[in-house]
């Protein structure tokens, strides 16, 4: 979800994981959708196809179990909501879209 908010925001955005699904939350895409950002060709990508040193800023959303052994310049500790309610991701999404603006 981070991805899409921040391009839907104007930022140049990449998301990944260091254990992508195969394909995006059926709940991610309502709540995209329904905050107007397309969804379409968006994927789960895995870390290791990026090279952080591309990027101006590397935001983890939750190091959970496991974070990356790279460059991270914040860690925003948000809960994967991957098999909560739909209220759950729309939460998610929130704090995300207020976290994204901050940055502007």
């Amino acid at each position: 979800m981070a991805e899409g908010i921040a391009k839907f925001h104007g930022h140049d955005a990449a998301s990944a994981g260091t254990h992508p699904a195969t394909s995006i939350s059926a709940n991610a895409v309502t709540v995209l959708e329904g905050m107007g950002i397309d969804t379409e060709g968006m994927k789960p990508k895995d870390l290791t196809l990026f090279d952080v040193e591309d990027y101006d800023l590397v935001i983890s959303m939750g190091c959970g179990v496991e974070c990356p052994s790279v460059r991270l310049d914040d860690d925003w500790q948000l809960e994967d909501p991957v098999g909560q309610s739909i209220a759950v991701f729309e939460e998610t999404a929130r704090e995300i879209e207020r976290r994204i603006l901050q940055l502007q």
